[in-house]
């Protein structure tokens, strides 16, 4: 999918206002995902990201951003790591995570289901609040997000 592809209807009982200018209590959120409705399980692993912009506790609008290429691919062993050091990392890490990263530099925040240290620590550090979290799905947790409400479970990092 490319970037700024509408991802459909919104689902049943979700509120979507088009047409509404970005105002100063407007939040931008990008969420990890692979259909574009529920959050991926793994930050690396993901394909693309759902980014949406919540106003006044409402998604005033979404859109999908390819991520690049994941850094890691299933039938493969992740690479990189140093002995006995958190996952992610490695030297090769930190490139391969700000240029996942970049895509979404406009974003105050993004959410996944996991992912490893590093990506957590190379994404504060491009100035993205990263937030982890067992939720499922995309609007519910950009909502509760936007809220201030969406407790970040660090305890998912690996």
């Amino acid at each position: 999918m490319s970037t700024s592809a509408w991802l459909g209807a919104p689902p049943k009982g979700e509120q979507v206002r088009s047409g509404t200018t970005m105002e100063d209590d407007s939040m931008k959120i990008a969420l990890v995902t692979d259909d574009g409705q529920t959050i991926s399980r793994h930050f690396g692993r993901a394909r693309m990201y759902a980014v949406l912009t919540v106003e006044d506790g409402v998604i005033v609008s979404r859109e999908l951003r390819d991520k690049t290429a994941p850094h890691w691919q299933p039938d493969q062993p992740h690479q990189d790591e140093p002995e006995g050091e958190a996952h992610g990392t490695g030297p090769a890490a930190r490139g391969k995570h700000l240029t996942m990263l970049g895509v979404i530099g406009d974003c105050a925040v993004m959410i996944a289901g996991g992912m490893g240290r590093g990506a957590y620590d190379h994404a504060t550090g491009a100035g993205i609040d990263p937030i982890v979290t067992s939720l499922i799905d995309i609007a519910e947790a950009a909502i509760e997000c936007a809220a201030g409400s969406l407790v970040d479970e660090v305890e998912r990092l690996h």
